[in-house]
């Protein structure tokens, strides 16, 4: 027998002494011998062997890891009392590590809860509160500060029927003021949920920085976000960009996309765009949506090189996938314009829709928008009058607008012209399009009586700010003398602004203008242009004037060929009375 062993042999008179041994050992890095000497502790009963030889073969030290056999002693240990077996037990609970909800609510024997908390190669599961409960009341109640900090977590983010919010902040409270970091986190977690004053602000940084201090993640975290909000005093992004930074290393997801913002902006620390955008990378790939909404807002804009939707949409939609209800919007956006994506109106309401869901009020006006624009179901009517109610009643002239719409349409509620009416008043004092929507109402008596020049006044305000279907309207109104004086003269400047903004009626308005009859001089050149752009955007009137002058000559020598093409247009498109020009034409040469 060599010294080595011999110098084993006085630890066999006790399993204490054998313990001892095995911890010195430990120390000293010599594992393999001191799980021998835990294991011999550990049969023989004593509670603190157990402990540490079931966490050698959770850890492999010493031993191959086996989580069956480090779960039956830590449990062996945790049913003696042994409060760092029963704290522990409860965390890995938490983490989902092989639980078995229907076996914890039944109580297992000791062997049973190590075979169900840690199965060999079984997956992550949901947290199983209820185990974790159970552990964590018999260590916080032996005075274990750690289980007391488990127990406050467990009463405040557990299910219903055992969350307790009293009881929580009493235990989380009891392991902060006995040196828990933990514990001061889930303290100052509860004093600031009531903290409004300067000084309960301070005493929940007080409790933060003891958590910081300890290089808790989320404490850094918290403390940095109080110091960025000027909670503290003036704002302070310096201090703020150090605990960021302090946090991110840690690995926390939130302060990785902060000390990443920072960095892109330069926010109390010196601007590197490209380190800031690698740790909102890291953070997004972790599973933080701030962070992917980010990273998709950096594509989207672009910045030194053209924006690159396609991308943006993938880590908008990482980012909506975990909840951000502004990056379902811009998703949904660029579905409903096709940018980076194929154009599909149906996924564009649908990511709007879970945006406006979340109560995102711009997505709740832009699906009102679309779906006012085009089919919608019966649920999607009466949510989106819903909001646009609500909006509107708070003073949200856009929302009155909407809701002035829906009811004038008849969208997720009756059709009531007079209280459609009453909307668009009042979001016209602000809303180009409910000034149009307004003169288009008082113009055609829905819900009053009809006043042309009232509308005509209306419809005015919104064409002065270049409206194309304002302009339009004011055009028709001031040719037919509908609400005041006629005057061609002004009719064919709206008209031709509209045309210029590419609005095919007022191509074709424009056109008939010029083309003689009116009050202005004629330009048939200048009318057949019109008549041709309008023609080649698919106007069926205008298809039939250019055949006209094509096939009469009135601009240049007739052209019947090119006469037929476009005669033969106006007609499939409806218009039967361009059937006698064609058959005017001369037979075309076989």
């Amino acid at each position: 027998m060599n010294l080595a062993a011999w110098s084993d042999l006085p630890a066999l008179r006790s399993p204490a002494a054998t313990l001892a041994r095995g911890r010195r050992l430990a120390e000293r890095g010599q594992h393999r011998r001191a799980f021998r000497l835990f294991a011999r502790a550990g049969r023989a009963g004593l509670a603190e062997a157990e402990f540490r030889l079931g966490r050698c073969y959770l850890e492999g030290t010493g031993v191959p890891a086996s989580r069956r056999d480090g779960a039956r002693w830590i449990t062996r240990a945790a049913e003696q009392g042994h409060a760092e077996a029963q704290t522990l037990l409860a965390t890995l609970a938490l983490h989902g590590i092989g639980t078995d909800p229907q076996a914890a609510t039944a109580g297992l024997a000791a062997n049973q809860t190590a075979g169900a908390l840690f199965a060999a190669n079984r997956r992550a599961e949901e947290p199983d509160f209820v185990t974790a409960l159970r552990w964590a009341s018999r260590g916080a109640e032996a005075g274990n500060v750690e289980a007391q900090a488990v127990l406050g977590y467990v009463l405040a983010a557990g299910p219903e029927p055992i969350r307790d919010e009293v009881q929580s902040r009493r235990w989380y409270k009891a392991a902060a003021e006995a040196g828990s970091p933990r514990g001061a986190l889930g303290h100052a977690l509860g004093l600031a949920r009531e903290a409004t004053t300067p000084g309960q602000q301070a005493e929940v940084a007080q409790w933060l920085r003891r958590a910081a201090d300890a290089d808790v993640p989320t404490g850094l975290f918290l403390l940095g976000l109080m110091y960025e909000k000027a909670l503290l005093g003036p704002a302070d992004p310096q201090a703020a960009a150090v605990l960021y930074r302090r946090a991110a290393e840690k690995g926390h997801g939130a302060g990785q996309a902060r000390w990443g913002l920072a960095l892109l902006e330069g926010r109390g620390v010196r601007a590197d765009p490209q380190g800031g955008e690698t740790w909102l990378r890291k953070a997004a790939l972790a599973g933080d949506p701030e962070a992917a909404a980010l990273v998709g807002d950096l594509y989207a804009k672009g910045g030194s090189l053209p924006p690159n939707y396609a991308e943006a949409a993938l880590w908008f939609r990482r980012a909506a996938d975990g909840g951000h209800k502004a990056a379902a919007r811009a998703l949904g956006m660029l579905y409903l314009t096709g940018a980076g994506v194929p154009p599909d109106r149906a996924e564009a309401a649908h990511w709007l829709r879970q945006s406006a869901a979340a109560g995102d009020s711009t997505a709740q006006v832009s699906l009102g928008n679309l779906l006012l624009s085009g089919g919608h179901d019966s649920d999607d009517a009466l949510l989106t009058r819903t909001w646009f109610e609500q909006a509107a009643a708070s003073g949200d002239l856009v929302a009155a607008f909407n809701f002035g719409v829906c009811l004038a349409e008849g969208v997720g509620v009756e059709r009531d012209d007079a209280k459609a009416l009453e909307w668009l008043r009042r979001a016209a004092d602000g809303v180009v399009n409910a000034q149009y929507w307004y003169g288009r109402m008082l113009l055609e008596g829905r819900g009053t009586e009809p006043d042309p020049a009232a509308a005509r006044v209306w419809i005015a305000r919104a064409a002065e700010v270049g409206m194309p279907e304002a302009e339009v309207a004011l055009g028709e109104l001031l040719l037919n003398g509908r609400g005041g004086s006629p005057n061609h003269a002004e009719a064919l400047i709206w008209f031709e602004r509209a045309a210029g903004r590419g609005h095919v009626g007022a191509m074709f308005a424009t056109g008939a203008m010029l083309g003689g009859g009116h009050d202005v001089p004629p330009d048939r050149a200048a009318a057949q242009r019109w008549f041709r752009a309008a023609a080649e955007a698919g106007h069926g009137h205008a298809q039939m004037m250019l055949g006209r002058y094509l096939a009469r000559g009135l601009v240049a020598p007739p052209d019947p060929r090119e006469a037929r093409v476009w005669l033969e247009r106006a007609i499939a498109a409806g218009l039967a009375e361009a059937e006698a020009d064609l058959a005017a034409l001369p037979v075309p040469a076989s």
